[in-house]
């Protein structure tokens, strides 16, 4: 039997019936759309899914979408703001932090949640921080130099 959720995903609220089981990646999906947010592994190990909910970084495939009612999620595609890449987006970009892309809106929003909380962090903080996602492409190095890129623009 569907729940009422409402939920405010990158600035706009949302109210839509969910089946109680729906997973958060799958509401963001397959109900509102958002396919920057991706499916890697189903097993929470990856880190594709990865979201902020009320602006701490969640693997949204490990949490029920019934679990994000009332909270505000942000995705990558709430990341640029008029038209303007987020400056971890664009570090990314710049520093060839990508291969297929498949892992890279994980990445960015580990990494934006890494310097929301540690504004200056070492390659060791940086790699430690993004254990959790999976990059099959890469050998991490430039994803490591986008985060370091991104971090002194952000500190201005």
């Amino acid at each position: 039997m569907p729940v009422q959720i409402s939920l405010t995903v990158n600035g706009e609220r949302v109210e839509r019936p969910v089946e109680p089981r729906t997973l958060l990646v799958q509401f963001i999906r397959d109900h509102l759309g958002l396919t920057g947010t991706h499916v890697g592994c189903d097993t929470s190990q990856c880190g594709a899914c990865v979201v902020h909910v009320d602006g701490a970084s969640v693997k949204s495939c490990t949490l029920l979408a019934v679990q994000a009612d009332g909270c505000e999620v942000t995705t990558i595609e709430g990341m640029a703001q008029n038209g303007t890449l987020h400056p971890m987006q664009a570090a990314f970009h710049e520093n060839h932090g990508l291969q297929c892309g498949f892992c890279t809106p994980g990445m960015v929003m580990s990494a934006v949640d890494l310097l929301k909380n540690n504004p200056d962090p070492t390659e060791a903080e940086i790699r430690k921080h993004l254990e959790g996602n999976i990059c099959r492409c890469t050998g991490y190095h430039n994803i490591v130099k986008a985060v370091q890129s991104a971090a002194e623009t952000m500190r201005g």
